[in-house]
């Protein structure tokens, strides 16, 4: 077995990794969401709000692997709890970019909040190297699966 066929088998373990960690994730959020009003999907919207600010629906979509479809129904949920408006596009007249309200941003920012403080405890045992490492990994391995269509994923 040559050096990248060994690499190949721990690649594959981290999407054997990924997996549990994805649904741990989802069930933290998912026990958070009664005092924060969002679900995972919102949770997802508000998020890449947060970082990149006002978006399209498709640009939401596109940045997280999601449906349009899916982000659309987030969105309108979101709409729906005053967490989220659409605003005019300077770059398209009739695609509206969606932008979190005041509401919306003290929502995430609690969100994330939350998850910070219980990261700590594993940023205390690892070394930050590792971590970076980590995330040149994870991104080399979505950047290599972008051409897989999302198919209404979530």
């Amino acid at each position: 077995m040559t050096d990248i066929d060994r690499t190949a088998e721990k690649l594959a373990e981290v999407y054997v990794l990924v997996g549990p960690l994805y649904r741990r994730v989802l069930h933290e959020v998912e026990g958070m969401a009664p005092e924060n009003r969002v679900s995972v999907g919102v949770r997802a919207v508000l998020d890449q709000l947060r970082r990149h600010g006002p978006m399209t629906v498709p640009e939401i979509g596109r940045s997280q692997s999601l449906s349009r479809q899916f982000v659309q129904r987030m969105v309108d949920e979101a709409l729906a709890a005053g967490l989220v408006e659409r605003i005019d596009n300077p770059r398209h007249r009739r695609s509206k970019l969606v932008a979190a309200t005041a509401a919306g941003r003290a929502v995430i920012d609690d969100v994330v909040g939350r998850e910070h403080a219980r990261l700590r405890a594993v940023a205390e045992r690892l070394p930050a190297a590792d971590v970076d490492a980590t995330l040149r990994v994870l991104a080399t391995m979505v950047a290599d699966l972008a051409e897989v269509e999302p198919g209404g994923g979530h």
